[in-house]
């Protein structure tokens, strides 16, 4: 069930952050020169996430700018809303295209459809290996089980999770650290308050897609505190 008191909504705190940028740099490979990154973006639709999905169509298309000048970045989005429906964009490398991509969604009452997008990221490696999924929710509604099993499966075919958490509501929190724990991935809580902060996880995930370890270094050092930090851990490896 969908938590609608706003007023139980948390922030991260620093060790929240903290441990999602060391499981994204427990996932970090350096990746082969020339090879073009391929990162899926999936959202979720519902109405839930009305009030905040201006601003992050404009934060994710803000992500190229840090990948413009490393060896690429291709982004498929996807999302669910409304009764049954799933969809995926083309492949795009961009921040204009995304950009019209994600203005051109509006959201819609329904269930949440994880499943679905679990089920295309594992499809789509197939054809061309895709290195890491993003999804950006705040509620789960589906058996845990059997996301856990596709979560699995993503980690075997070297694909990590990473889970941008909206809101904090306790059941979708425990489903999504274990999806984002069997994907060999991570989760975070983020503050809907602090687009800032959404900006730069993502960023630094998207680096990491794009150019792999020395990306992210190179990045860090005109970045935020949080990029910073989630280098430090990568050098430690």
């Amino acid at each position: 069930m969908k938590n609608k008191d706003k007023s139980l909504q948390k922030p991260s705190n620093r060790s929240e952050i903290d441990a999602f940028l060391e499981n994204v740099a427990s996932t970090a490979a350096i990746k082969p020169a020339g090879k073009q990154g391929r990162l899926i973006f999936a959202m979720d639709a519902t109405a839930s996430r009305e009030p905040t999905w201006d601003y992050a169509a404009h934060i994710q298309a803000q992500m190229f700018n840090q990948t413009s000048k490393l060896g690429g970045l291709e982004i498929q989005l996807c999302y669910f809303r409304g009764f049954g429906e799933f969809q995926a964009f083309p492949w795009m490398n961009n921040s204009q295209q995304l950009l019209k991509a994600m203005t051109s969604v509006f959201c819609e009452a329904g269930h949440t459809q994880i499943d679905k997008v679990l089920q295309h990221a594992i499809k789509e490696t197939q054809g061309e290996k895709v290195d890491a999924l993003v999804f950006v929710g705040d509620c789960m509604e589906e058996d845990v089980d059997r996301l856990g099993q596709l979560a699995g499966e993503l980690g075997l075919h070297g694909i990590p999770i990473f889970i941008f958490h909206e809101g904090g509501e306790a059941v979708a929190a425990r489903a999504f650290k274990q999806i984002a724990r069997l994907s060999k991935g991570a989760y975070c809580l983020f503050d809907s308050h602090s687009p800032q902060q959404l900006l730069e996880l993502l960023s630094a995930v998207a680096v990491y897609a794009a150019g792999g370890h020395k990306a992210l270094t190179d990045y860090s050092q005109n970045a935020g505190k949080l990029a910073r930090q989630l280098n430090h851990q990568i050098e430690k490896l």
